[in-house]
């Protein structure tokens, strides 16, 4: 009946209240992988009995429309739980978001699992008995295959080259992230890339399996833990062996491009946020647009605009330099005016705190009282710094903040802070 390459016959009972059970042959062929002219076939025959769900994504992950029968409709806090008969919505799990869509007139909006129920959270009610069209958006449903097929990739090639383990994994709606428990650098990120994106364009067909629990105990595949039922293994040959229940492309080319994007300690490891499919598309062409507006607005071309950034990072140091030789010369100047002055009140414009600061110490070093200086507006308010050598400022700045809507502090005998209040009204507090 089988041919003779056939490898594997298996015959899967689970127990229920109801009687629950499917039958699956699975028929593969001896060729190597990378010598095959087609992708392998992977057939399944399921029959169920009793009241069991049929979970139509884990035969079919491209299947976009379905029909199916409600069994039940309630009202619940987000919406209304429908049950089907059948669904192609895939629930969350496994790191893998939920499916959005349509079914009949109303949105669904969550998919959950409840027991061995997949529960539908949709905007309006459906009629119990009746039969309802469903609808997968697929466009977010394709992009969270490309992001899953692509972690699974990564994660198998980072644990083949350095034996970690994938501790963490988030598919979040900008970015995914990997926690890996071991430590790599940029240069290591780069390779690793390379390596994943090499492995993309072979092309090869993903495999999904249902091992034996003897199959299983001899199997070798990545963050292999006690789980029980039935197993689901994913594989991307040459690359990654995973229990997973979440839906993949059919080949690893089907993922397009994969981007790492950083890598950062995290915890003993570090974490990896990375793009694939359209999502690392995406990125790349705003990238592109901001360099080469980075590329016009230096006047570089748009290989070199690193260069350009450096130039204008050197001549921004130059200037500011010149700009702090400046102020020390000024800041020198009205200190010499204010030379045993005693208390001295300084408004000036457009300083920085560290230069407020700055201009105090230096008026300080020649006047030989308490020295008070303002720099901002009477729109924007004041920033100020207030000294007094061997002076104890505390209680004098408390009553100042309290009077003029002012917040700081500082030492005893320096204070720094800004205040919500025209010139005036400061003048007028310090001749009090």
């Amino acid at each position: 009946m089988f041919p003779s390459s056939c490898q594997v016959l298996f015959l899967v009972i689970s127990p229920g209240f109801f009687v629950r059970f499917a039958i699956a042959f699975v028929v593969w062929y001896d060729s190597p992988y990378q010598t095959w002219a087609n992708s392998p076939k992977i057939l399944y025959f399921i029959v169920k009995g009793g009241t069991a769900m049929e979970k139509l994504y884990e035969q079919d992950a491209y299947l976009r429309a379905f029909d199916a029968k409600v069994l039940s409709c309630v009202q619940g806090k987000g919406g209304w739980d429908v049950r089907l008969d059948r669904t192609a919505f895939y629930p969350e799990g496994g790191g893998q978001p939920y499916d959005t869509g349509t079914l009949g007139n109303v949105k669904v909006l969550q998919v959950h699992t409840r027991g061995e129920d997949v529960v539908h959270t949709c905007d309006g009610p459906l009629e119990p008995g009746s039969r309802v069209s469903g609808q997968i958006d697929w466009d977010r449903r394709f992009d969270l295959m490309q992001n899953h097929s692509g972690e699974h990739i990564v994660s198998g090639i980072a644990n083949a080259w350095w034996g970690c383990d994938n501790v963490g994994f988030h598919m979040g709606s900008d970015f995914i992230t990997i926690d890996l428990n071991t430590m790599i650098d940029e240069e290591q990120l780069r390779q690793l890339e390379e390596a994943v994106n090499r492995y993309l364009w072979q092309d090869k067909p993903v495999l999904v399996t249902y091992p034996t629990p003897e199959e299983l105990e001899q199997l070798d595949y990545r963050s292999k833990k006690a789980l029980t039922g039935q197993v689901r293994i994913i594989t991307f040959p040459g690359a990654d062996v995973c229990a997973c229940c979440g839906t993949h492309v059919s080949s690893a080319g089907q993922i397009g491009l994969v981007k790492l994007v950083s890598v950062q300690k995290f915890r003993d490891g570090v974490r990896i946020e990375l793009l694939c499919g359209g999502r690392a598309l995406d990125y790349l062409s705003r990238v592109d647009i901001q360099n080469k507006a980075v590329s016009n607005l230096l006047s570089a071309k748009a290989g070199e605009t690193a260069h350009g950034v450096q130039r204008l990072l050197e001549e921004n140091a130059a200037l500011k330099s010149r700009i702090l030789t400046m102020e020390e010369q000024h800041f020198a100047a009205l200190a010499h005016g204010c030379a045993g002055a005693g208390d001295v009140v300084l408004f000036e414009d457009d300083l920085s705190p560290d230069a407020l600061r700055r201009l105090c110490d230096t008026v300080l070093g020649e006047c030989q009282g308490r020295c008070a200086c303002f720099s901002g507006s009477d729109e924007t308010g004041y920033k100020y710094a207030v000294g007094q050598r061997g002076g104890d400022l505390r209680a004098w700045v408390k009553t100042l903040n309290q009077t003029l809507n002012g917040r700081g502090g500082g030492k005893p005998d320096f204070v720094q802070g800004s205040l919500r209040a025209p010139r005036a009204d400061i003048e007028a507090f310090l001749e009090m």
